[in-house]
């Protein structure tokens, strides 16, 4: 099945299918969407919602067919609406996001594409050296797959290196911070898994349909699950109190807990050098670090470099 057509795209094509053949039915417009029969019918509804009117008739002769004079809305930009989206852009160091403004910038109406423009070429942005861009069909794979609630399979490099595969059910994609995560529920594990989607090497869905839970909140599910289900285990305690320590704690750390007079960082990491040498090390609070013997090892090491920098 094509993987580079988001939910939008195929309700677009349907509206494509059906001026052409008129009448067409579910399965047909499935067959050529590459999709289920149940997707099918939640592209025609995604038509209605937005106003497109489908007719559909019963009987061995019924089908879908456009309303008479049916066209597409024209898309007109406001100025500030205009201006916004060339910020967003700048934002952006991707070749693919830059052409794709220049052409938004060109069909705008003479006077807002004049400032559009300006903005764009007088204006400077550094990249977030920490954000990553996915395979934009990988990732419109993903939430095609998470709109029709239907199980994928996935290639994934974890950040050491380690490759894997498995089924999973793609609850959300999550855009944090410059970087792009699935939140899944992983059929091997039987648990919650995030995983980074420019880590994501292929994608390929399955007949099998799933439920996310009623009440997820994605961005929240993800923020506590970031620093979960990785190889190595990790335990940091910290003497000083939660609220003081906390304001150095990113979620993919792990969970922080009060103990005592001080509080507890547990989590897990796959890359245990990296989890010493960016996170702990710039923490300016004492701790010790309790496990796992992957974090104490590297934890030794950078400690041990420190040291002979110092060292006459």
């Amino acid at each position: 099945m094509p993987t580079d057509l988001s939910p939008t795209a195929r309700a677009l094509r349907t509206m494509e299918i059906l001026r052409t053949r008129p009448g067409a039915t579910a399965d047909e417009l499935a067959a050529s969407l590459g999709v289920t029969e149940r997707a099918a019918r939640r592209y025609i509804g995604i038509l209605r919602e937005a106003g497109i009117p489908v007719e559909s008739t019963r009987g061995p002769y019924g089908g879908y067919r456009l309303g008479r004079g049916t066209r597409l809305p024209p898309v007109v930009f406001t100025e500030p609406e205009a201006l916004g989206l060339v910020m967003a852009a700048l934002d952006d160091a991707d070749e693919l996001v830059a052409s794709a403004l220049s052409k938004v910038i060109r069909a705008l109406p003479e006077n807002v594409g004049r400032q559009a423009a300006t903005l764009r070429d007088h204006a400077s942005a550094a990249p977030d050296p920490y954000s990553a861009r996915p395979d934009p069909a990988t990732t419109s794979a993903l939430v095609a797959a998470s709109a029709v609630r239907q199980s994928v399979r996935v290639a994934y490099r974890s950040e050491s290196g380690k490759e894997s595969e498995g089924e999973v059910d793609p609850w959300a994609v999550v855009v944090r911070h410059g970087r792009w995560y699935l939140l899944c529920r992983s059929h091997r594990a039987d648990a919650i898994r995030t995983y980074r989607v420019d880590r994501i090497g292929a994608v390929h869905q399955t007949t099998r349909a799933f439920d996310p839970p009623d009440d997820l909140d994605p961005v929240a599910a993800l923020e506590e699950n970031l620093g979960t289900g990785w190889e190595y285990p990790t335990r940091v305690v910290f003497d000083a109190p939660l609220s003081e320590v906390a304001r150095w704690i990113r979620p993919p750390m792990g969970r922080l807990e009060a103990s005592g007079d001080g509080c507890v960082l547990v989590g897990s990491t796959s890359t245990p050098a990296m989890y010493a040498q960016e996170w702990l090390a710039r923490i300016p609070l004492g701790f010790r670090v309790e496990g796992g013997p992957e974090l104490r090892a590297a934890v030794s090491a950078v400690a041990a470099r420190f040291t002979a920098a110092v060292e006459s």
